[in-house]
């Protein structure tokens, strides 16, 4: 037992360190010496280049099983080493900002080695607990994610080169962390041959296809709710002519959802992953239908309002991979995972692009509003089966 309490450590600081390359530009790109650097789509153009490598790279990762036919941890490894290495084309001398683009892809696309890899290599180690495992493990992503608006928050300016320097060694740290401390899982079984039909076979499994299905409806609200979350405060602001520090509650709104993945672990364990996940996709649904209304609360209570939703629509994100994972084979469990996510950040794409257009024709206000069609597809297609089947726990 301490050994696995050591790896699922070892593990969450690793993936925690690796992630860290997903949201440097938002730091590095503005500083840039170059003219399109000042441009104000430069860093949503640069993190939407690291978003389509990560589905990319999801896809390749998966469709060659290459998470279950080689060591996951050696393939972790590598994909760090490849990506902290992409991540240094920030600093290229008289750089092109096209070039810089294409090696923000390519640092996705290697990220795809890393994060649902990760994911692999926990579940590898858990026959029972996986929940738990999983939602310390998504934690770590959810820090991540909320990291640079804490820097934000600070006011502080941080020169570029140093960053890049600093996040390109964590993430070589995390994967020699996971090369060289964390072997392949004892509950591991390796995929010895290339099926190309392994995606349809994946998908004909219906508890399957209910646990994938919870987990797109999940993406379409998660990312969309993050990106434009300060938008959302701001909008609070104006509406009320008020001034909440909208960085470091934006910040605080996405950290809360570590805590909540982490409390939603452990109560997977006596009352099951698909229970939790149910409820928490539920809650961020409502939250979705009374956010006109936000705008109307006082501060303390929009505040409230914010943090339950942070907290909940993140929580079911390790328990819906908990359930992927657990509804297919231990063979093809990697590429599982990488495929859910692959289709789950491409779905993350669509709805945030329909975010940035609604308020044209619609008031912000109503704009989250949309966001709640994924939580109730999601629902509805994870009880659809429910007669015929149930989710294996």
């Amino acid at each position: 037992m301490r050994g696995k309490k050591i790896t699922t450590f070892l593990l969450i600081i690793s993936q925690f360190l690796g992630t860290s390359l997903w949201f440097v530009g938002n730091i590095s790109i503005p500083q840039l010496p170059i003219p399109e650097a000042q441009d104000p789509a430069a860093v949503s153009n640069a993190l939407a280049a690291v978003q389509f490598g990560f589905i990319s790279g999801t896809l390749i990762y998966a469709f060659l099983l290459i998470a279950d036919r080689f060591s996951p941890s050696r393939v972790f490894m590598l994909s760090a080493l490849l990506a902290a290495a992409c991540n240094l084309g920030l600093l290229l001398p008289h750089p092109d900002f096209n070039i810089i683009l294409n090696f923000r892809f390519l640092t996705g696309f290697f990220l795809a080695g890393i994060y649902p890899v990760g994911m692999k290599i926990a579940a590898d180690y858990y026959e029972r607990g996986q929940g738990k495992a999983l939602g310390y493990l998504v934690g770590a992503l959810v820090l991540g994610t909320a990291f640079p608006h804490f820097l934000n928050s600070l006011g502080l300016q941080f020169d570029y080169v140093k960053i890049t320097w600093i996040t390109s060694f964590l993430a070589l740290l995390g994967g020699f962390l996971v090369g060289f401390c964390i072997p392949d899982g004892p509950f591991r079984k390796k995929q010895n041959i290339f099926k190309w039909n392994a995606f349809s076979i994946l998908f004909k499994n219906t508890d399957f296809r209910k646990a994938a299905y919870g987990y797109f409806g999940h993406m379409w609200e998660l990312y969309a709710f993050w990106a434009f979350l300060p938008v959302f405060i701001q909008f609070y602001n104006t509406i009320n002519s008020i001034e909440i520090n909208v960085a470091l509650w934006s910040f605080l709104s996405i950290a809360v959802g570590a805590v909540s993945c982490a409390w939603g672990g452990h109560l997977s364990i006596k009352r099951g992953s698909k229970k939790v996940a149910g409820v928490s996709l539920t809650f961020s649904a409502l939250c979705c239908l009374v956010s006109p209304f936000a705008v109307m609360l006082p501060p303390v209570l929009f505040l409230t309002l914010m943090l339950l939703w942070g907290a909940a629509v993140v929580a079911d994100s390790p328990q819906f991979s908990r359930l992927v994972a657990a509804n297919t084979t231990p063979e093809t469990r990697g590429s599982a995972l990488t495929l859910v996510n692959c289709i789950g950040f491409g779905i993350s794409v669509i709805s945030i692009q329909l975010l940035g257009h609604l308020p044209v024709s619609f008031p912000l206000q109503y704009s989250y509003v949309i966001l709640a069609i994924g939580p109730v597809f999601g629902i509805l297609k994870m009880y659809h089966f429910r007669r015929k089947s149930a989710i294996k726990e």
